[in-house]
């Protein structure tokens, strides 16, 4: 038997249950991983409350982990029985082993160790398509990153510095204004009442190019106010709810503005472009450029806790659930 946080009922972090299941079997393209280590992210939330829907209840979330090869089935040649491999975005991580497609594993390369890689697959890759794809992030370019001091903010933060950017990040308090210029940010804004004006003053005027917004509803006008003209609108996550529908004049009359709600998934739906993207993040935090920092461990079992945590805003970095 395996065990796993399941949900029944989405809701709090109380409808979260651990009970035993069935250790899966993997089928034709598939293996079985044991977890040594889980990650937490926010769209665990989104599943856990069905803001997200669950193929099927009931369901066990999580989005990434790290851990070893068991078994695979056949047709498996991306990964063999014994190698240490790491995923993101595949639903159902909140367990001690779990099957899903080889094709979505990852080898970890040596000197990156289970925590490490487990805090860093989903956020991580995030970081890199955000700042390499999405808008392509040039050096001396300001850039805005909202929830500058989380586990994404943090990544993009070193991430952007090290490519020679200017990055004004945005948090909720004096304590992690201090951690995310601590990480990179060469200029941090506490709450987003000010932002616009900071904004102002730091760029000359010229505003910046892009915003890197996570938060969602409440900050997604103000965001706006921070753009150049022609500048990326780039809401990658909902923390504080949806954005509401928006009449798309808006942003022509903010200056010919462009908006995206980009996803990992698409980026790394090619399994070469999601060997790409780990191999990229894999080198600069290997350099040294990118510290993954696991501020937060919590036993899988007392995943609650860890929700709470997250949800209340009091954790800082990334996050990792232990089997």
């Amino acid at each position: 038997m395996t065990k796993a946080i399941r949900v029944h009922i989405p809701g709090g972090p109380d409808s979260m249950l651990w009970e035993d299941v069935p250790t899966p079997e993997p089928g034709p393209g598939e293996a079985l991983v044991r977890h040594a280590a889980v990650g937490l992210n926010y769209i665990d939330v989104y599943f856990r409350t069905g803001l997200y829907k669950a193929p099927s209840l009931p369901m066990t979330i999580g989005m990434e982990g790290a851990g070893t090869v068991l078994a695979i089935g056949s047709g498996v040649t991306d990964v063999a029985v014994g190698d240490r491999v790491a995923y993101a975005g595949a639903l159902g991580a909140y367990a001690t082993e779990r099957v899903l497609g080889a094709d979505k594993l990852v080898k970890i390369p040596e000197g990156v160790d289970f925590t490490t890689a487990a805090a860093m697959m989903l956020q991580g890759m995030t970081a890199q398509y955000l700042l390499r794809r999405t808008y392509q992030v040039k050096a001396g370019d300001p850039i805005v990153v909202h929830a500058a001091a989380g586990g994404v903010g943090l990544i993009l933060c070193q991430w952007a510095k090290h490519i020679g950017a200017t990055v004004i990040g945005v948090v909720s308090t004096a304590e992690k204004a201090a951690l995310a210029k601590a990480h990179g940010a060469a200029h941090a804004v506490v709450g987003y009442g000010d932002l616009v004006a900071a904004v102002k003053r730091i760029t000359g005027g010229a505003m910046v190019p892009v915003v890197y917004d996570s938060i969602g509803k409440d900050t997604f006008n103000t965001s706006m106010d921070c753009l150049a003209p022609l500048g990326l609108m780039c809401c990658y996550g909902a923390a504080s709810g949806p954005i509401p529908p928006i009449d798309i004049s808006i942003l022509g009359a903010k200056g010919s503005l462009f908006l995206t709600r980009p996803s990992l998934a698409t980026y790394t739906v090619k399994r070469s472009d999601l060997v790409a993207t780990a191999g990229e993040l894999f080198d600069v935090v290997k350099s040294g450029a990118v510290k993954i920092n696991v501020n937060q461990t919590f036993a899988l079992k007392d995943a609650a806790a860890a929700h709470i945590a997250l949800e209340s805003r009091k954790t800082t970095g990334s996050t990792v659930l232990i089997p």
